[in-house]
């Protein structure tokens, strides 16, 4: 579960969460297989997809010293809750 780093909620997430599609900030090192086995495990549900896309690294300034964020990866998930028919 180290992977995954925490829930994003913008607009568009919250927006996909009527349609069932969870989104999450996850390392950048994992595959989708990994992401949906880690998910499917932790939260009991069935995922139907993961759709993910590596953002990059935001620029930082620290005094006259130039770095940046390390880049990650967002993932949405669409699942098929268990107690649901649809």
């Amino acid at each position: 579960m180290d992977g995954i780093k925490y829930a994003v909620f913008t607009e568009k997430s919250l927006r996909l969460l009527g349609k069932n599609q969870y989104t999450f900030n996850v390392e950048s090192g994992f595959t989708k297989t990994e992401i949906k086995h880690w998910v499917e495990l932790f939260f009991g549900v069935k995922v139907v997809a993961v759709n993910s896309h590596r953002l990059p690294g935001k620029g930082r300034r620290i005094g006259p010293i130039l770095g940046h964020t390390m880049h990650y990866r967002r993932t949405m998930i669409p699942v098929k809750h268990p107690w649901l028919n649809g």
